[in-house]
């Protein structure tokens, strides 16, 4: 990866949608050449992929969370890949720090969220929970 790739690839981490010529134009190459380097960057996963990112709020979501989860050692790479399963998780990662595991959860509101923190207690091998409500989301 030289200078202009990394320039592509902060473009498209600012807005996934900028138009390639406007890229070319600020890189000073064509837009032929921007997207054969685009290609390489997809090609060798540099660029995994392409996404939209959707205020949980105005789709419905009044609940949002960090939930942070400790397992037992044995059990952390299973409990990760159930969590994996869960269609409310976002975000999954395995962490250092304060938990094992962290990731972001959409709930339609406190109770949804609740239910969801008991069927994440219910897991075998986790050992805590503990969400953290969004009280204002920073942009």
């Amino acid at each position: 990866m030289d200078e202009k790739d990394r320039v592509i690839v902060k473009a498209f981490i600012t807005n996934s949608k900028m138009p390639i010529v406007e890229i070319a134009d600020a890189l000073g190459i064509t837009e032929t050449a921007v997207r054969k380097r685009i290609r390489k960057l997809e090609e060798n996963r540099v660029i995994k992929g392409y996404t939209v990112i959707v205020d949980p709020y105005f789709v419905g979501y009044e609940t949002v969370a960090f939930v942070g989860v400790d397992t037992r050692p044995e059990r952390i790479l299973t409990v990760l890949k159930r969590l994996k399963e869960m269609q409310e998780t976002k975000n999954l990662a395995l962490t250092t720090g304060d938990h094992m595991i962290m990731f972001e959860v959409w709930c339609k509101d406190p109770k949804e969220l609740a239910e969801f923190i008991k069927k994440v207690e219910s897991v075998d091998g986790v050992t805590r929970v503990c969400p953290a409500i969004y009280v204002k989301r920073m942009e």
